[in-house]
């Protein structure tokens, strides 16, 4: 027997382990997929080579496309420009050239760092720093050293299999000195412990939890999810707290022209139910003409090829260039290339952080000379160097009428959450600036002043199709979602109102429509807020109390360290908080929240190996339906918990009837063994495919550990009764107790008050196995089942002649040590029983009580389904596999009762008559019976508390919204 539980607790290791071996291999496959490689000149020779290659000193030769790959010193460059918004979280391309005024590495001019990305231009660097040396390597070493949350399902059954351990070694030792009390045996008295405590423990619940939720991880595998931690299936279910990111998650990381205002007309680049302005019926009306040529000849975007069509290529740059490309190569007349081809640029300013704006001169003639400059950048920048503007086809002064009606038109983008920039162009006169003339950005030969205003152009980055209705049922759900981005407030806010993150008024909101002041407004008219990340710094535990108070929150212009200590406040107050992220910034928040999860398509390797979750598509909509996976395998476990656990009353009972009355051995412990790791296993397992009650159900429910006031006072109460360690002065960290001081610590709990509390203190909300669980296992069902199995044992002996009465008297002869093959004869009422007739009466009537556990555990297999509805309806039966394994356990009971070599092993009978199976089946009607009136009483005494409704909240799909918006934009005039 010891050997069998060796085994299982074997294989369930095994199992477990090939999960996470699978993930891992899964992740490193990912992560391999394209080797990262990388130009260096070496002996005066340009070789490319593996960027784990690289040394302290190299020479590195980077372009546009190039992933950085060490921390280097650029002293030669060309228009180089680097993405270092998955280290810094900056969204806009920083340039980088030589010589550096500033004092911060992360704002230097002459560094580029390991892990960015090359977006434009080219440049020479000496490799500084490689490795764990970098920057990226330190953050790296921050993650590996922040620890990791436990699950709430490891915690609870760890909690769960600590009480019954304890109930089952304490049940133990108490009939071993019984036993020894009564019989003074010492080999009777331990037999019978060993066979109280196997009956007490589930010996096959271990192996089930592990296999269902292995289960589920490939099924949500299926669905793009990879697990690399088997214990996040079920934390995703558990999750109060969603903290994600803007760009790339929630939206398409693809900016969109939206809006033109020019030549004093609105036009409307899209067709959404919420665009103002006329269509764009052509690309030659004035003021878009001359957008769109600014949009396709000033830029630095550029095509990974060139022998395709335009829409079949990949934009290389900045994604605002790129969205402007992407919309002028759909409406210009002609061929795009051609354009480019025949108005060559002759010179260039990049855009930079300074000016804010860019500038080319181009080969285009016009009645005055061969050359023209184009122009477009941030709007105030462009406007203050204007003098006139293209206004109802004429070019103008420009008046202060002009600018209040730009004022009016900007803002109206800018408060769609829309980034806009301004356009404007010049005319160069030939005589001045002949097509032959050399310009010279140094001695700023060029006009720097008087250009024509021509326009504004708003470009958005569109919601994901489900992004909407994903955030919805999230919300819906009893979720708290939470946007943690680095844009601008009102970008932000606009980009939440459009999904479902933002419904209701902020305090300035209010403000607004009552006409009172913000500092009036009390903290009940409002329920969204906006938060800027340079105010989090001074953000005291009291407004981080009334900020998680709100139903919708908004973190922008945050850094890496706001999301980190946004996730650490969440959990202070009992959120189980899941962190969506993809750039190395994000990696210490990742691994520190509950469940991080990263993107496949956009992620780092570094927040790849932090978060316990991989989106393989980078759909935010997918994590919705990892929530419901999770949801529904948390109440697939329960459900299997609850069956599981319910046998193991019918095993203990016959064990203490054997010692107390006493009665002849009713059930062995390879009966038992049998029983839990043979057909309970089997149909245990089927729970992993048990579809939900109803369709949207799970999702209308809160969340199984939501945060209230009761629980955060709970949840601070406790953590005064248990005050943190001592730091060390000397190195920051908690001193940590020796082991011997744990042990005593440990023997001594028991003894305090703090114990005591903690262990009675009632939990908030609903755990894996709670006090209805343990009731229908042990004291309903189980005692039911109980009965059954006795009345089957002692019918079964009562056909053999032996009623209770001698059944009993025969158990209490020790002398005789009756119901053996080599007992001696027992006379009753005349008739002899030999010792075979007494050992295969008994083993008959062993079998017997078998097949009454695995019949009463059928209908409690179909009873346990229900945990909403009464235990009738088509729902019971859509499982398919729930009838394979109640069958396989069927034949496994027939292949160990009647193939009599084995009856000697498993002490069955292969004489047994299956009539007296149907007193099992009674009772199993009268179990379906109790359960059904059960039911009944506590939807009457406990209803089921569903989420309220969420009003404001749209829940058509995104794609109605943006159907039209694409196909604008896929049509070429």
């Amino acid at each position: 027997m010891g050997a069998i539980l060796i085994g299982v607790a074997f294989l369930n290791a095994v199992i477990e382990w090939y999960q996470e071996r699978k993930s891992e291999n899964t992740l490193a496959a990912l992560l391999q997929m394209i080797p990262p490689k990388t130009h260096v000149i070496r002996e005066r020779k340009l070789e490319s080579v593996q960027s784990a290659d690289v040394v302290v000193g190299d020479v590195l030769f980077l372009r546009m496309g190039d992933k950085v790959p060490a921390d280097c010193y650029v002293f030669a460059a060309t228009d180089l420009k680097v993405d270092n918004s998955s280290l810094t979280g900056e969204s806009e391309p920083q340039e980088r050239e030589p010589g550096n005024t500033m004092r911060n590495p992360f704002e230097a001019t002459n560094l580029a760092f390991n892990g960015t990305l090359a977006v434009s231009g080219s440049a020479y660097a000496i490799v500084v720093r490689t490795g764990d040396g970098t920057v990226l390597g330190q953050i790296a070493g921050l993650t590996a050293g922040e620890e990791k949350a436990e699950s709430p399902m490891s915690h609870e059954i760890a909690r769960f299999v600590r009480i019954i351990a304890s109930v089952a070694l304490l049940t133990a030792v108490v009939f071993f000195a019984t036993g020894m009390g009564l019989y003074n045996d010492f080999a009777f008295s331990i037999n019978f412990a060993i066979g109280t405590f196997v009956a007490f423990v589930p010996e096959g619940l271990p192996a089930t939890v592990t296999m269902l939720l292995t289960i589920a991880a490939k099924r949500m595998a299926a669905e793009n999810v990879l697990v690399k931690d088997l214990q996040g299936v079920e934390t995703l279910g558990a999750i109060t707290c969603l903290a994600t990111d803007k760009t790339g998650t929630l939206t398409r990381n693809q900016m969109m022209v939206t809006n033109l205002w020019t030549n004093g007309t609105m036009y409307a680049a899209t067709r959404a139910h919420n665009d103002i302005g006329e269509s764009i019926s052509s690309g030659n009306i004035t003021g878009v003409r001359e957008i769109l040529l600014t949009s396709t000849l000033c830029c630095s975007v550029k095509f990974d090829r060139s022998d395709v069509p335009i829409d079949k290529r990949q934009l290389l740059g900045d994604a605002t260039e790129s969205g402007l490309v992407r919309f002028a190569f759909s409406r210009l007349t002609g061929d795009f290339d051609e354009v480019q081809a025949q108005h060559t640029k002759v010179f260039e300013i990049p855009f930079n952080s300074a000016n804010k704006w860019m500038l080319s001169v181009h080969k285009l003639t016009h009645d005055n000379g061969p050359l023209t400059l184009m122009m477009k950048g941030a709007p105030e920048r462009v406007l203050r160097l204007c003098s006139t503007i293209l206004y109802q086809d004429r070019i103008i002064p420009l008046t202060d009428a002009h600018r209040a009606e730009y004022e009016e038109m900007y803002q109206y983008m800018a408060s769609q959450g829309h980034r806009v920039l301004a356009f404007a162009q010049l005319q160069l006169d030939g005589s001045a600036y002949p097509e032959n003339f050399t310009f010279d950005k140094k001695r700023a030969n060029y006009p720097e002043t008087g250009y024509t205003f021509v326009g504004l152009a708003s470009l958005e980055d569109p919601p994901k199709h489900g992004v909407r209705e994903a955030i919805g049922r999230c919300r819906s759900a009893g979720i708290q979602v939470i946007m943690v981005t680095g844009d601008h407030p009102l970008t932000a806010e606009a980009i939440g109102r459009k999904i479902n993150l933002m419904v209701g008024e902020t305090r300035d909101g209010v403000a607004a429509r009552t006409g009172q002041n913000v500092n009036d407004i009390g903290e009940d008219e409002y329920d969204a807020v906006v938060i800027h990340g340079e105010s989090i710094a001074d953000m005291s535990d009291a407004d981080w109390d009334l900020v998680f108070r709100k139903p919708e929150v908004i973190f922008a212009r945050t850094s890496p360290k706001n999301k980190l200590e946004i996730v650490t406040r969440a959990q202070a107050l009992g959120h189980i908080c899941g962190v969506t992220g993809d750039g190395v910034n994000d990696s210490p928040a990742l691994k520190k929240a509950d469940l991080g999860i990263a993107m496949n398509e956009s992620g780092s390797d570094v927040s790849k190996e932090a978060a316990s979750m991989i989106l393989l598509d980078d759909n935010f909509a997918t994590i919705v339906k990892g929530i419901e996976e999770g949801r529904l395998i948390f109440a697939n476990l329960k459900k299997s918990i609850r069956y599981t656990v319910t046998h193991s009353i019918p095993e203990v009972i016959p064990q203490i009837l054997y010692i107390i009355v006493p009665l002849p051995p009713m059930i062995t412990s390879i009966m038992i063994l049998v029983i839990d790791l043979g057909f309970e296993v089997l149909a245990a397992l089927t729970y992993a495919w048990e579809p939900p009650e109803s369709s949207n159900g799970l999702m209308k429910l809160p969340p199984r550990k939501p945060v209230t006031m009761r629980s955060i006072a709970m949840l601070r109460a406790r953590a005064l009764r248990h005050p943190p360690p001592p730091i060390d002065p000397h190195t920051g960290q908690p001193i940590k107790p020796s082991r011997i001081s744990r042990a005593l610590a440990a023997a001594k709990a028991p003894f305090t008050r703090v114990w005591w509390q903690d262990r009675l203190e009632r939990p908030e909300g609903e755990i894996l196995v709670d006090g209805e669980l343990l009731s229908w296992s042990y004291l309903e069902a189980g005692v039911l089942s109980t009965i059954s199995l006795i009345v089957v044992f002692f019918v079964v002996l009562n056909h053999h002649g032996i009623s209770p009465r001698q059944a009993r008297l025969m158990a209490k002869d020790t002398s005789q040590n009756y119901f053996n093959k080599d007992s001696p004869d027992y006379t009753y009422n005349g008739r002899i029983f030999t010792g075979d007739q007494q050992f295969y009466a008994l083993n008959e009537a062993r079998t017997g009580i078998m097949f009454s556990i695995y019949i009463m555990q059928v209908f409690n297999l179909f009873i346990c389904k229900a945990r909403f509805r009464l235990p009738f309806g088509k729902f019971m039966f859509r499982n398919v596999r729930t009838f394979y394994g109640f069958g396989a356990g069927l034949v496994l009971l027939l292949i160990v009762t009647y193939i009599p070599p084995l009856n000697t092993v498993f002490n069955s009978s292969y004489k047994s008559i299956p009539l007296y199976w149907l007193i099992a089946v009674g009772f199993g009607c009268l179990l379906l019976a109790y359960a059904t009136g059960r039911m009944l009483v506590l939807r009457k005494s406990k209803p089921i508390q569903w989420n309220q409704t969420i009003d404001g909240l749209h829940m058509h799909p995104t794609i109605w919204s943006m159907r039209q918006r694409t196909k604008s934009i896929d049509v070429v005039v």
